[in-house]
């Protein structure tokens, strides 16, 4: 049985909304809702949960710690109830499902929303299923065959699936400025070693993709120690400690570009380094399956000066 002060998924959604575009008004807008009528469903969602959520300056609203670990939680409730309010739908038109789609965290939030919107616009009758998961999950979905294909950001695909490249990505380490201050201005890999990192968990492709290159960049054969490292689940958590000094975040440049462009976060330098990496669409057989080349072109449109499939 849930508990009374169980949160609504509306408000939930639109928590979600003001954590990507950093403002009320802007979420508001998003949801098709007043500012107001936004501001008032916050502050009942903050009185339920009997926590603050959030912090109202004039340039903007910011997640609290709490407000971060309620985002985090809420992104997988959310993704759930979009699977079912899409599969209801598919099952009051008469239809099944006609895309299954597994992707990875930062893909998920950063680029497949525009690619979706694409495809979406230039196949309006296709049924669109989207599961979220690190890409250790991804490849295992797509090898049991319940996603057609998967969207992953490990440094390398498994030799049994065939995979394209849809874009690219790359990492940094970020900081807070008072954090930054006290770290070198130039980090070579023996540097990053003993440093207090912030990490994904085993299995995200940000984690595999930073630990193969530092790996490599100490002319190791098999993954340095990082004595001071702490595992943490999500990307919004890892920003959100960054920002508050507890260390350096290894995260996606998509993911830290808003606080390096508020000055929240600074990006420390590295040398001798590659954070460098691929994003991929990866899928069993030889063919690629149905409206998995539309995606690759959506991709190329959303974006554009990429090559399209």
């Amino acid at each position: 049985m849930l508990p009374p002060w169980t949160p609504d998924l509306a408000s939930l959604d639109l928590l979600l909304s003001v954590a990507e575009l950093g403002s009320v008004g802007r979420a508001a807008e998003t949801h098709g809702i007043s500012q107001p009528s936004a501001s008032a469903r916050l502050s009942h969602l903050e009185r339920r949960l009997g926590v603050s959520l959030l912090v109202r300056t004039r340039r903007g609203s910011t997640l609290t710690p709490a407000g971060e670990a309620v985002v985090a939680w809420a992104r997988g409730v959310i993704e759930a109830t979009r699977v079912l309010t899409d599969g209801v739908s598919a099952l009051r038109s008469g239809h099944t499902a006609r895309l299954q789609l597994a992707s990875s965290l930062t893909i998920a939030e950063y680029l497949l929303p525009a690619w979706l919107t694409v495809l979406r616009r230039e196949h309006p009758e296709l049924e669109i299923s989207v599961t979220v998961a690190n890409s250790l999950d991804v490849i295992r979905q797509v090898r049991a065959g319940t996603a057609h294909f998967g969207l992953i950001e490990s440094p390398s695909a498994p030799d049994e699936l065939t995979a394209q490249r849809i874009s690219g990505d790359r990492l940094v380490l970020v900081a807070s400025p008072e954090s930054a201050a006290h770290t070198p201005t130039s980090l070579q890999p023996n540097d990053i070693t003993g440093l207090p990192l912030l990490l994904r968990e085993p299995g995200s492709g940000t984690r595999d993709t930073f630990i193969a290159a530092l790996t490599v960049a100490l002319g190791g054969a098999s993954a340095p120690e990082l004595p001071h490292a702490a595992e943490l689940g999500s990307t919004t958590i890892i920003l959100a400690t960054a920002r508050a000094g507890g260390g350096i975040g290894v995260v996606s440049a998509l993911a830290a570009a808003s606080d390096l462009r508020t000055g929240e976060l600074v990006q420390l330098r590295t040398t001798g380094l590659t954070l460098d990496r691929d994003l991929r669409m990866v899928w069993a057989g030889d063919t690629p399956p149905a409206h998995a080349l539309d995606l690759l072109n959506a991709a190329a449109r959303a974006t554009p000066g990429r090559p399209r499939a």
